[in-house]
């Protein structure tokens, strides 16, 4: 494993920056009820499988010298272990979630308490919004979706938190029913000139979307089907490193060719319950990331 800047033959230098996550144990990770089409209540599941799954990806960031911030599960909370669904920190702000489904809407008050206990301020919601799922910080954007989980009236409130523009993606396909299973964050800090990159699914947006997706990054690896549909985009990035699932061969090759290293791990476990190596990872983003212009002014678009 690599944890070093480099450059690809025509690409820009890539640089690891340091990344601060919680991560909550699948302690008491099950499939008991079904609100995605990953899930199969009747088809058993590996509580202690998905934990030493869950302890490979751990192991991995700790190896990449990660920050790692622990939440205690909930026993009759299984899909606690996807924490990036528990809410949105920026500038020392956590926006809480408030979950679509009742099995689990006692997730937000859990994830909530944890942020004010570990010094957040904490911004109780008033939409419907499923956290990082959802929403995905972009250079100094917050690229935001909706129309299976997340409300539109969501990003709104969202801007009106952090007062940084909130681009609105439009989600289709029940596959990809958060948007950080159809958008990979390869860039979590702007480069030199400002710009960041992402890798997407060309068939999970509508076509306004799309258009917004092409005209912002024109650079953006568009991935296949088939790493899609083992959630390969629902990845995680330190801007060198991609810890991504290591089925996705195709978008591996891509990385590689962009000047990335892709770091492969097995949450095939996970995967029965809808969820990869991004959901079961939440930024905890330090003050000031993004860059610096200012943020007056900022609309949801």
């Amino acid at each position: 494993m690599s944890n070093t800047a480099t450059e690809s033959l025509t690409g820009p230098v890539r640089t690891a920056t340091k990344r601060t996550i919680l991560m909550c144990k699948p302690t008491y990770y099950t499939v008991s009820y079904r609100i995605n089409p990953w899930m199969h209540p009747d088809a058993p599941t590996d509580t202690s499988k998905a934990v030493e799954q869950w302890q490979s990806l751990y192991d991995i960031y700790d190896e990449l010298g990660f920050d790692i911030a622990l939440i205690d599960p909930i026993d009759g909370l299984p899909d606690m272990v996807y924490a990036a669904n528990g809410g949105f920190v920026l500038d020392g702000v956590a926006y809480g979630a408030k979950f679509r489904y009742p099995e689990r809407q006692p997730e937000g008050p859990a994830y909530m308490e944890w942020f004010g206990a570990n010094g957040l301020t904490v911004a109780d919601p008033v939409e419907t919004n499923e956290g990082e799922g959802d929403f995905l910080l972009v250079g100094d954007a917050i690229l935001a979706g909706t129309g299976f989980r997340s409300q539109s009236a969501s990003h709104a409130e969202i801007a009106s938190v952090y007062g940084r523009e909130v681009v609105t993606l439009n989600l289709i396909n029940p596959n990809f029913y958060h948007l950080d299973t159809a958008i990979a964050v390869l860039d979590p800090e702007p480069a030199a000139d400002g710009t960041s990159n992402i890798a997407y699914l060309e068939s999970a947006f509508d076509e306004p979307s799309l258009a917004i997706l092409r005209e912002r990054f024109p650079d953006a690896i568009i991935a296949s089907e088939a790493d899609a549909s083992i959630l390969g985009l629902n990845s995680y990035s330190d801007g060198f490193n991609v810890v991504i699932a290591a089925r996705a061969t195709d978008f591996d090759q891509q990385l590689r060719a962009k000047g990335y290293n892709p770091i492969g791990v097995d949450l095939s476990e996970l995967l029965l319950g809808g969820g990869g190596v991004k959901c079961c990872t939440l930024d905890l983003h330090p003050v000031g990331t993004g860059t610096s212009r200012a943020r007056e002014g900022a609309e949801s678009s």
